[in-house]
């Protein structure tokens, strides 16, 4: 009787838990669906707005660049004449006119893009730093600081344009009638003073981003460290150089990419600033593919020019993750 009992106590359970088990199963196969699925479905407007957005213009751009597109088929453009490589071969022969004025504008670009990323970088580390310490007035300070930033490109650059005026602009005024650096007052939007112009604009409202950018670096850096320094009698430059700019390192090789790209593909500022004929010192490749496009109306040359545009900053941008990966698996080895 006693046996019969447990038998019966120790077998009763087992209906019971194959039945749990199978009826967990069940219903989880269609959650972990969804719950696979749901990602994706969140990404699908993003990735279909960046197809027709930014993937869908570059092929189109490609297509162009392979064509005779000028004013006589921009109807239809598809019934343009097939032209292959000829364009790419027009905008990169040295010895033509169009591959000149293309060569000479890249390396306007070059000299202007290393300029700026290299003022802003240098302007929005030195803000950040010096505003680590508290003092009064320093949120006022950081606030102030990102107005350039925050402000519309074109609102800023149209006073930037009135501001550069010979006669009755402020830059001379205080540089002529104030401070009597310039015995005459000068032509900024023309000429060769149209670079130091550009350069201005660009750094005066791109530093900010790297102050933003660099500050909130700053904040994952500890205090204990400056403190140990500080007492081991490290001055400020040998913390500087000893702990912050090594703490930085990661942040400022994506500030220095990114900076690198808004500057060189950089359009709005030239073009609100000097209008559609940009001066020969100032004259960017950005300009220089929209002139050379419209006033032209070689479009199948214009794309020619922004493919290989496209190329090289590929190409850039490859090689500097490349070497900027390569150089953080060396320092962790």
């Amino acid at each position: 009787m006693t046996l019969t009992t447990a038998s019966a106590g120790t077998r009763a359970p087992e209906p019971a838990v194959r039945k749990t088990s199978g009826a967990g199963r069940g219903p989880r196969r269609p959650g972990r669906v969804r719950r696979t699925a749901l990602p994706y479905l969140l990404l699908l407007p993003a990735l279909l707005l960046e197809i027709l957005v930014h993937l869908l213009p570059i092929v189109i751009g490609v297509a162009m660049s392979f064509k005779e597109l000028t004013q006589f088929y921009l109807r239809d453009w598809g019934a343009a004449p097939w032209r292959g490589l000829d364009n790419f071969r027009l905008v990169v022969d040295l010895d033509g006119s169009a591959g000149q004025a293309l060569l000479k504008s890249f390396v306007t670009t070059c000299l202007f893009t290393a300029a700026s990323v290299g003022l802003c970088w240098l302007l929005g580390t030195a803000a950040a730093v010096y505003l680590q310490e508290s003092f009064r007035g320093r949120g006022f300070l950081r606030a102030l600081f990102l107005v350039p930033y925050a402000l519309p490109v074109y609102a800023a650059v149209i006073t930037w344009s009135f501001m550069f005026q010979r006669d009755n602009g402020l830059v001379n005024y205080v540089l002529h009638e104030q401070l009597g650096l310039l015995d005459s007052p000068s032509f900024w939007l023309i000429g060769g003073n149209s670079f130091v112009a550009l350069l201005t604009v660009s750094v005066w409202k791109g530093w900010p981003f790297a102050f933003l950018i660099i500050m909130a670096g700053l904040q994952n850096v500890p205090r204990e460290m400056y403190e140990a320094a500080a007492l081991d009698g490290a001055g400020r430059w040998q913390q500087l150089r000893r702990i912050t700019l090594p703490s930085l390192r990661p942040v400022n090789q994506v500030l220095v990419l990114v900076l690198f790209l808004w500057t060189f593909n950089d359009f709005n500022t030239p073009f609100v600033l000097f209008g559609r004929a940009a001066p020969e010192a100032a004259n960017l490749v950005s300009i220089h593919i929209y002139q050379s496009s419209f006033a032209t109306w070689n479009f199948g040359a214009g794309s020619a020019m922004s493919v290989l545009l496209l190329v090289f900053l590929l190409l850039v941008t490859g090689v500097y993750l490349f070497l900027t990966s390569r150089e953080r698996r060396v320092s962790r080895g």
